[in-house]
C-alpha cells in the first residue's frame, strides 16, 4: 500500500501535536504501513490546485491511498483500516462494531467536544459564559454513557484495538485536561491504556519531527 498524507509546514505552537493528520499517521504506524507526508502551508492549503485534488475544504489531512485521493482523517483511517486486519477484525459483525465506534466518535462525542476546545480561543467573548455550562452538561452525559458502554473491557469491542477505539481516543485527548475524564475511573484507565501505545508515540513524534523542518 502507498500512501501519502498532507500536513501542515507548521501551525501555532499550542496546536502542534494535534492537528488531525496524527490520527491518518498513527493508523499507519498500528498497520505497520509505511507512509509519506506532503508537508503544506496554509496559502497552498487553500489553493484552487490542493482543494480540487486533496481536500476540497482546504484543509488537512488529505491523502492518496495507491492513487485514490481521499478526505476526512475518518474517511482515510477506515480506507487504511480496510486493507489490514490489525485495525479492523476479520469477523464481519465485528467489523462493523468497529467501524459503528468509529462513527459514533465523530458524531456522538467529537461534536460537544471539539466547540468545547474551541472556548479557550474565544474565552473573552461573552458569549462563552453561557455556552460553557450547557456543553459541560453535554459532555458529562456523553462520558457517562461511554463509561457504561466500555465496562471493564480493555477496548470499546473487548480485548482488541480497533479503528474505533484510535478516533475515540483522539476525540477524548482534544480535552483530556479538563475534569470530565477523570470523573470515569474506566475511561481514565482506557484512556492511560491507549496513550501508551508505540504506535501512538510514534505518530505524535512524525508530526513534532515535521514541524521543527520548517
Amino acid at each position: 500500500m502507498n500512501v501519502t498524507v498532507t500536513a501542515y509546514k507548521w501551525v501555532p505552537p499550542q496546536v502542534q501535536g494535534w492537528v488531525r493528520d496524527f490520527r491518518v499517521r498513527w493508523a499507519c504506524e498500528e498497520a505497520g504501513i509505511a507512509y509519506k507526508t506532503k508537508l503544506v502551508d496554509f496559502p497552498e492549503a487553500k489553493s484552487e490546485d490542493y482543494r480540487a485534488h486533496w481536500q476540497p475544504f482546504g484543509q488537512v489531512p488529505g491523502a492518496e491511498i495507491d492513487g485514490l485521493a481521499l478526505f476526512e482523517s475518518g474517511a482515510i483511517v477506515l480506507a487504511i483500516a480496510e486493507k489490514n486486519e490489525t485495525l479492523l477484525p476479520a469477523d464481519p459483525a465485528q467489523r462493523l462494531r468497529a467501524i459503528t465506534w468509529l462513527f459514533a466518535a465523530l458524531n456522538s462525542v467529537e461534536v460537544p467536544v471539539q466547540e468545547y476546545g474551541m472556548l479557550m480561543f474565544y474565552k473573552d467573548q461573552p458569549w462563552t459564559k453561557e455556552r460553557e455550562p450547557q456543553l459541560a452538561e453535554w459532555i458529562r452525559a456523553r462520558y457517562r454513557q461511554l463509561s457504561d458502554a466500555l465496562g471493564g473491557k480493555q477496548y470499546l469491542e473487548g480485548d482488541h484495538f480497533t479503528i474505533g477505539d484510535l478516533m475515540m481516543f483522539s476525540v477524548l485527548r482534544i480535552i483530556a485536561d479538563s475534569d470530565f475524564l477523570a470523573a470515569e475511573p474506566n475511561l481514565v484507565a482506557y484512556y492511560n491504556r491507549i496513550e501508551a501505545r508505540p504506535a501512538f508515540k510514534k505518530a505524535i513524534a512524525a508530526q513534532m519531527a515535521d514541524f521543527e523542518k520548517r
